[in-house]
């Protein structure tokens, strides 16, 4: 996502351009960040907006909490339909209420509206292999060993990209000092 991404890499936190009204579409770690990224930065109102209910976020309940008490407001069962805008300044989110049915996501037919300047999608991340061919891929997750190491040679991995991966920094600052461990082993 384009916005975390920046806030990372800026020296001068004032120069991140952020709306007063912001709409993030999501329920992933990355929603959440981005939602708590952009209160902290001055937006007055941070509103993440997922599809499903509380339970299905891949963002963990302490991660939930984490963004209300910042001031997000995450809003359940609201699918986006529409951006509005106008003059080409995005005015707002039209959005559809959705349930489940059987087990199934369907759309209710109601509709709202909220408004807002400015709008992240954080939605749907993928491993993308295309040229690592070889690399052992499980569920979507690169397959290690117990030290991070993939079936390719001289590449380690760690995170929520790995097979059995916990979306939680402090297993992936485990996981990248195990793998240093073993790289280290390795050139030695």
């Amino acid at each position: 996502m384009d916005f975390i991404e920046q806030v990372r890499q800026s020296k001068d936190l004032s120069k991140v351009k952020i709306g007063r009204d912001i709409i993030v579409i999501g329920g992933g770690m990355t929603a959440i960040d981005a939602a708590i990224q952009a209160k902290l930065l001055g937006a007055q109102n941070v509103t993440i907006c997922y599809r499903r209910g509380p339970e299905q976020m891949g963002a963990s309940k302490f991660e939930q909490d984490l963004a209300t008490s910042k001031g997000v407001m995450i809003r359940h069962w609201l699918a986006p339909k529409k951006v509005r805008s106008k003059k080409g300044a995005v005015k707002g989110l039209k959005l559809e209420f959705t349930r489940l049915s059987n087990g199934k996501l369907e759309k209710t037919g109601e509709k709202t509206s909220l408004n807002a300047d400015q709008i992240f999608v954080a939605i749907g991340q993928r491993l993308d292999a295309g040229s690592l061919q070889k690399l052992q891929i499980s569920s979507g997750r690169i397959k290690t060993d117990e030290m991070g190491k993939t079936s390719l040679s001289k590449v380690w991995a760690g995170g929520d990209c790995i097979e059995g991966g916990e979306d939680l920094t402090v297993t992936a600052v485990a996981n990248g000092r195990d793998a240093a461990e073993d790289i280290n082993a390795a050139l030695s």
